[in-house]
C-alpha cells in the first residue's frame, strides 16, 4: 500500500515529526516593509513599533496520516490552552511543562499568542488509503462552467443530495467541503483562467485606493469597500489585480492576505446562485487561516447536513462560530474577502438555470448576500470585504441604508482616476503592438471608447486577426454603421460584448420584457432628437412622461428597466446610454435578437398619438389642474413631436398614417390647449422645453409640422390641409384670447406666450408683402392695438418682453417687430 509523502518547503516538516508545520523550531520571520507598488502610486503602511520576529506555535492534528503530516502528529495544543485528541475532542488536564515551554518560546513580542507564520501548500502524491483525497486541484471536467464530481445540486437556493456517509473522518473534511464549494468562483480557479487583469499602467488610482484602505496589520475604519461602475468598466479586472498584488505580498510575509474570494457569474450554474457562497468562503478560510481548522472541522463533523441548511445558519456555524472560538482576534492579521459581480448573482434555480433568461428574485437574493456580508462585517472579525458590482438601484439602495452607513466606503470606478487616460494608454500600446501606426484612427478609437475599457479591448481583439489587415478592419469598424457592418455582426470578439448585453437584458423579469424593449426604443429616439427634454431631467421623470404618452401603467417603465441601470445614465446629458455600443446593439436585430427595438418612425408616431390623446381631454372652460408631467409635456411639445415624425418615404402607408393623425388632430380643441399652455406660470424646474416652435402660425405647407419633402402629402391629402389650417387659426385665436383677457392685466406674461407672439409677428406679420394694409386685417395686431388703448402700462411691459426675447435676432427681424409696434401706436 502506497503512503502519502507530503512535500513541504524548508519551513515545514516531513513525515510525522512533532515539529510545528508553520516553521522549523527557533526559526524567525521578520517583517521588513509593507509597501505595495502600484505603478506610479505606492503605499507604505509600515506602522510597527519594532521589527517582528515570531513563530507559529499553534499545532493541530487528527488521526489521518495525511493530515498528521501537515500538523505534526495527534493530540496537540491549539495555541489557546486547549488540547485535543486524535478525534478533535478536548482533553482535560494541564499540558506538560515542556509543552508549555515550547509554546511560550515560539511567541513573538507583538503577537502574544503567535498565530502567524508561513502556510505551506503541500503537493500530495496519490494514496490508495486516502479515500477521495485532499488534493488542492483536480483535473476539471471538460464541460464549461460545470464543477467536476459535484454531489450537491442546488434547489431553490439550498444544496441537497449526494450525502451518502455522515461519518466524516478528519482527513475528509476538506474534500467534503470541496465537493460542495463552487471552486470555479475562486480568483485562481482553472474555470476563470486566464483571469482578467488591469492593463499595465492603468487603474493605478483605484488600486491605490483599495490597498490604502485595506491593511492586514491594522483593520480599516470601515470594513467594507464597495466599488461600483457600469458594465464593461473593468471591475473584475480590478478585483483580479488586487488579488494578484496581495498574493505577491503574501509571498514576502509568509501567510495569506486573501481570506477568500467569490466571483459571481450569471452563466455558471455554480456561480450565479448564493447557495455555495458560504461554503466556498469557508473552504478558503479553512486553507488561508489555519487557526480556524479544528473549529470548522468540528462544526462540519457535528452537523454533516450543514451544507443544506439556510445560508444564515451556515454563516454562523462555519465562519462566525469558529472565529469566536478563537477568543481575542485583535492581534490577528486582517484578511481580505473579495466578492466580485454581485449583480451576476441571479439565483436562477432548477436544473435549467443556465438556459433561464431572467431571474425574478435577483433583487432579493443580492440583498441577501449583502446582509450575509453585513453580518460578518459587524462581528469585529479580522476580515475586510471588497465588493464589486454594477450600481443597480436595489444594490445601491441597500448599501446606502442606515445599517450599512458606518460599515461601507463606496468608490465610483467611473470617477476615480482617469478612465479616458487609461483607455488611451491601452489603445495606443495595443495598436503599436499590432502594427497600426495611425494617429487619427487611434484618437477616433479612444473617443469612441469613451473610457469604456471593455469596448476598447473588444475592438483590439476584433482587429488583431492574422487573416485581416488590422488598419482596414479598424477603419471599417469606426466608419461603418452597426446595421450594415458585416465584420461587426460576425465578429467573435464582439460576440462576447453582445452576449453580455443579451445577458443583462435577459436578467430582467420576463413579464416586463416587452415594456423594457418599448422604453429602450423610446429612449433611443429621445437620444437622437432630444424630444425637448431639458438637461436637468432625470431618467425617472423621462420614463414617467413616456409611460403617460404610451398609455402604460404608471411606473411600469421604470420597473421594466430597473435592472438596466448599469447601461443607462440616471440624468440626461445629451444621451441616456452610457456607451454608444449598446444603442448600436439594440438597433441591429441580428445582434439584439428578441430585444430589437422598433424603428424611430413607429416610436415617434406612438409619441404623437399619445400627445394628441392628452390634448383631447383639455377644454377651455375647465379648471382642472394640469399636474401630470406627461400632460404638460404634450401641451407644450406636441408640435415638436410631429415635426420629428420624419417618414423615410411617402408611400401609401405613410399617407394613410398622416391622414389618420390629421383626423385625430382635428378633434382636439387646440385653441383651449394653447390658452392653457400660455396661462401656466413659468417654472424653470419643468424637465422639458416650454417654448413653441416658429412657423406654427403659418396656414400652409410651410407650417412647422411639415418637413422638407412633405409637400406632396399636403397637396394630395385634404385632411392634412385642414389640420394645418386648424393649427394656425387656433394659435391666432389663443393669442388674441390672452391679449383680451382681463385677468392678465398685471402684465405678467408667461415666457411661452411672449415667445409665441414673437414668432407669430416675425413669421406672419413681419414678412407680409402689403403692409400695413395686411396688418389691418390681422387679428393679433388689432388685439395689440386694443391692449394699448385699454392698458398702456401692460402694453409697454409686453413690448419690453418681446424686445428682450428677440434682441439677439438678426437686424431685419427686429426691424419687423419694431414696425409692428410702431403701427399699433397709430390711432386709426
Amino acid at each position: 500500500m502506497q503512503s502519502v509523502q507530503p512535500a513541504l518547503n524548508g519551513r515545514g516538516s516531513r513525515g510525522h515529526e512533532r515539529q510545528p508545520f508553520y516553521g522549523a523550531a527557533n526559526q524567525t520571520y521578520n517583517w521588513t516593509s509593507n509597501t505595495y507598488p502600484v505603478d506610479d502610486y505606492s503605499h507604505n503602511s509600515r506602522n510597527m513599533e519594532e521589527a517582528l520576529s515570531f513563530q507559529m506555535a499553534q499545532q493541530m492534528s487528527f488521526s489521518s496520516p495525511a493530515i498528521d503530516a501537515f500538523r505534526g502528529g495527534s493530540g496537540v495544543y491549539d495555541g489557546h490552552g486547549s488540547r485535543y485528541d486524535a478525534h478533535g475532542q478536548a482533553v482535560q488536564g494541564e499540558p506538560s511543562k515542556a509543552s508549555r515551554s515550547q509554546r511560550s518560546s515560539n511567541v513573538g513580542p507583538h503577537f502574544e499568542q503567535g498565530h502567524y507564520g508561513r502556510i505551506p501548500y503541500p503537493s500530495l502524491q496519490s494514496s490508495e488509503n486516502m479515500g477521495s483525497g485532499i488534493q488542492h486541484r483536480i483535473v476539471p471536467h471538460p464541460i464549461v462552467y460545470h464543477q467536476e464530481r459535484n454531489q450537491g445540486p442546488i434547489y431553490n437556493g439550498n444544496i441537497s443530495g449526494g450525502v451518502k456517509n455522515f461519518n466524516i473522518s478528519n482527513d475528509n473534511v476538506l474534500q467534503y467541503m470541496k465537493d460542495y464549494a463552487a471552486t470555479g468562483a475562486m480568483h485562481d480557479s482553472d474555470e476563470r483562467f486566464p483571469p482578467p487583469r488591469c492593463h499595465a499602467g492603468t487603474r493605478g488610482a483605484v488600486l491605490y485606493r483599495v490597498l490604502d484602505w485595506y491593511g492586514y496589520h491594522k483593520r480599516p475604519g470601515k470594513p467594507i469597500m464597495w466599488i461600483y461602475a457600469p458594465a464593461g468598466y473593468g471591475k473584475t479586472a480590478v478585483a483580479g489585480t488586487v488579488s494578484e498584488k496581495l498574493e505577491a505580498k503574501a509571498a514576502e510575509l509568509g501567510f495569506s492576505l486573501i481570506g477568500a474570494t467569490f466571483f459571481f457569474w450569471r452563466t455558471s450554474e455554480e456561480r450565479n446562485s448564493p447557495a455555495r457562497f458560504i461554503i466556498t468562503l469557508t473552504y478558503q478560510l479553512f486553507v488561508s487561516i489555519p487557526e480556524l481548522v479544528p473549529y470548522i472541522e468540528r462544526a462540519v463533523k457535528g452537523d454533516p447536513m450543514i451544507f443544506s441548511k439556510a445560508l444564515e445558519v451556515q454563516l454562523m456555524k462555519l465562519i462566525i462560530g469558529p472565529f469566536k472560538a478563537l477568543g481575542d482576534t485583535s492581534h490577528m492579521p486582517n484578511r481580505l474577502i473579495i466578492v466580485d459581480g454581485l449583480d451576476e448573482c441571479i439565483n436562477s434555480d432548477q436544473e435549467s438555470r443556465v438556459q433561464k433568461w431572467y431571474a425574478e428574485d435577483q433583487e432579493r437574493v443580492q440583498a441577501r448576500v449583502l446582509d450575509l456580508i453585513h453580518t460578518l462585517a459587524s462581528q469585529s472579525l479580522p476580515l475586510s470585504f471588497l465588493i464589486l458590482s454594477r450600481p443597480e438601484p436595489w444594490i445601491k439602495q441597500h448599501i446606502e441604508s442606515p445599517k450599512f452607513e458606518d460599515l461601507v466606503e463606496p468608490i465610483d470606478l467611473y470617477e476615480v482616476g482617469d478612465n479616458m487616460e487609461d483607455v488611451e494608454k491601452f489603445v495606443r500600446e495595443e495598436l503599436t503592438r499590432i502594427g497600426v501606426d495611425d494617429e487619427d484612427l487611434a484618437e477616433e478609437l479612444v473617443d469612441r471608447a469613451g473610457g469604456h475599457m471593455l469596448y476598447a479591448s473588444t475592438v483590439i481583439r476584433h482587429i488583431d486577426d492574422p487573416n485581416y489587415d488590422p488598419r482596414t478592419r479598424l477603419k471599417n469598424l469606426l466608419h461603418g454603421s452597426s446595421s450594415s457592418n458585416h465584420d461587426l455582426t460576425h465578429s467573435t470578439p464582439f460576440s462576447s460584448l453582445h452576449e453580455l448585453y443579451r445577458q443583462i437584458l435577459r436578467s430582467c423579469h420576463e413579464g416586463n420584457s416587452r415594456t423594457m424593449v418599448e422604453v429602450l426604443g423610446e429612449l433611443l429616439v429621445s437620444d437622437r432628437y432630444g424630444l425637448n427634454f431639458s438637461s436637468n431631467i432625470s431618467l425617472d421623470e423621462a420614463v414617467r412622461i413616456l409611460d403617460g404618452l404610451s398609455q402604460r401603467e404608471t411606473c411600469s417603465g421604470m420597473r421594466a428597466i430597473r435592472g438596466l441601470h448599469s447601461m443607462l445614465n440616471t440624468s440626461y446629458s445629451g444621451d441616456w446610454f452610457i456607451h454608444s455600443s449598446f444603442p448600436e446593439f439594440l438597433r441591429n436585430p441580428d445582434l439584439s435578437m428578441e430585444f430589437a427595438v422598433d424603428g424611430q418612425e413607429k416610436v415617434i408616431q406612438r409619441f404623437l398619438s399619445g400627445c394628441l390623446d392628452c390634448l383631447s381631454t383639455i377644454m377651455l372652460g375647465s379648471t382642472e389642474a394640469l399636474d401630470e408631467l406627461h400632460v404638460q409635456y404634450a401641451l407644450f411639445n406636441w408640435p415638436w413631436v410631429w415635426h420629428y415624425w420624419i417618414p423615410t418615404d411617402f408611400g401609401p402607408t405613410v399617407k394613410a398614417d398622416w391622414s389618420e393623425m390629421s383626423r385625430k388632430l382635428l378633434t382636439v380643441d387646440l385653441r383651449a390647449c394653447f390658452v392653457r399652455a400660455f396661462s401656466l406660470p413659468d417654472d424653470d424646474k419643468r424637465p422639458f422645453n416650454v417654448n413653441y416652435p416658429p412657423y406654427l402660425g403659418i396656414p400652409d405647407s410651410s407650417n412647422i409640422i411639415f418637413r422638407d419633402g412633405a409637400e406632396a402629402i399636403y397637396d394630395s391629402e385634404p385632411l392634412v390641409q385642414q389640420a394645418v389650417l386648424h393649427v394656425a387659426h387656433s394659435l391666432t385665436a389663443a393669442i388674441c384670447h390672452i391679449l383680451k383677457t382681463a385677468h392678465l392685466g398685471s402684465g405678467r406674461w408667461s415666457e411661452t406666450f411672449v415667445g409665441a407672439v414673437v414668432y407669430y409677428l416675425r413669421d406672419r406679420v413681419g414678412e407680409a408683402e402689403n403692409w400695413p394694409d395686411d396688418w389691418r386685417c390681422d387679428t393679433v395686431v388689432q388685439s395689440l392695438k386694443t391692449l394699448r388703448r385699454e392698458s398702456n402700462v401692460d402694453f409697454v411691459r409686453f413690448k419690453e418682453g418681446v424686445y428682450e426675447k428677440c434682441k439677439h435676432w438678426p437686424g431685419k427681424y427686429c426691424d419687423y417687430i419694431n414696425m409692428v409696434f410702431d403701427y399699433t401706436c397709430i390711432d386709426s
